[in-house]
């Protein structure tokens, strides 16, 4: 059975939210590594940008993946 577009994109929001505190642990550690120091809200909004990115990202690739196997399924028939 695929999963809904409802339940795609929970997941992609779920899988999102994990990765949130480790975005912005990795935004105020790595970026002053390279010579960007940021604030705790720049680095804040620049995981806003990427967590948008990643939600369409994830919601797009389960959205590809689920089309493909009910295909696979019609074309059985």
């Amino acid at each position: 059975m695929a999963q809904s577009r409802k339940g795609s994109l929970i997941e992609a929001l779920a899988n999102t939210a994990i990765g949130w505190g480790i975005n912005l642990s990795a935004n105020l550690v790595v970026l002053p590594l390279f010579g960007f120091p940021v604030t705790v809200t720049q680095a804040i909004g620049i995981g806003v940008i990427f967590t948008v990115i990643s939600v369409v990202r994830s919601y797009g690739v389960r959205r590809l993946f689920n089309s493909a196997r009910m295909r696979k399924v019609f074309d059985s028939i």
